[in-house]
């Protein structure tokens, strides 16, 4: 147990914690809020390559929902076939069905280091423990904890939730899979689908009662990751088009 928390402090919590404060002593208006925006976004340039795989994944499920309704259709009486002929076209198409959780699970650690962060930081006194910053991280004299003068950081912040559910229901609608008849959609559509609709709902419910900096954090995160798919789906389209040609 000692060595995954010397490893959760290395690997994490103590860059998250260095960066935040570097970012917060660089960055113009000394906005903690800021600090976090940023930092984000480092983070999920850092992760890119993980998203990128997942958001493919992701998409090529859902371009793969004709074949595999016909296979579903082909072995409706027997379900073990169903399931490894289903196995066999993932394989073939190079398609890891549960590689869209692993974003998730990488985000998981982030959170935790980061309300970690946040409750070893005296916003009052602007003090942090000297022994978890670098020797070239100056600690700052105050921290301000109001994000653009408005959103007090170490506070839940109902705004902020919403905000992260409609931003996590949009993207979760842009790799939702589509059928071109309400009749034919199957049950793992219909499942996926209200899943979309209970994923926004509990991001709301977690951040109710949060840090309104972890809210910020999910915020940003989901928007970028918005942009990222939107980016990756209008290249895919412009080289699907292009081929056509």
């Amino acid at each position: 147990m000692e060595i995954l928390r010397a490893f959760f402090n290395i690997i994490l919590y103590r860059p998250i914690i260095n960066s935040l404060v570097l970012l917060y002593n660089y960055l113009p208006g000394h906005d903690f809020g800021v600090a976090i925006i940023a930092l984000t976004c480092i983070i999920k340039i850092v992760l890119f390559p993980v998203s990128l795989k997942s958001i493919k994944s992701q998409k090529a499920l859902q371009e793969i929902q004709p074949q595999i309704k016909e296979i579903q259709k082909k072995f409706k009486e027997d379900k073990e076939k169903q399931a490894k002929a289903i196995m066999e076209l993932y394989k073939k198409k190079e398609i890891n069905p549960f590689s869209g959780c692993l974003p998730l699970l990488i985000q998981l650690p982030i959170l935790i280091a980061l309300f970690l962060v946040l409750k070893n930081i005296s916003f009052d006194s602007g003090s942090i423990e000297p022994s978890l910053l670098y020797s070239f991280v100056t600690p700052p004299s105050e921290i301000n904890p109001m994000f653009l003068g408005i959103i007090a950081l170490t506070n839940p912040s109902k705004s902020l939730a919403l905000l992260a559910g409609v931003f996590q229901f949009l993207q979760s609608k842009m790799v939702e899979p589509r059928s071109s008849s309400r009749k034919i959609e199957d049950f793992s559509q219909a499942m996926q689908k209200q899943m979309t609709y209970i994923f926004a709902f509990m991001t709301v419910v977690i951040l109710w009662q949060l840090p309104a900096a972890i809210g910020l954090y999910w915020l940003t995160s989901t928007i970028f990751s918005i942009g990222q798919q939107y980016l990756i789906f209008h290249h895919q389209k412009n080289v699907n088009l292009t081929r056509n040609y």
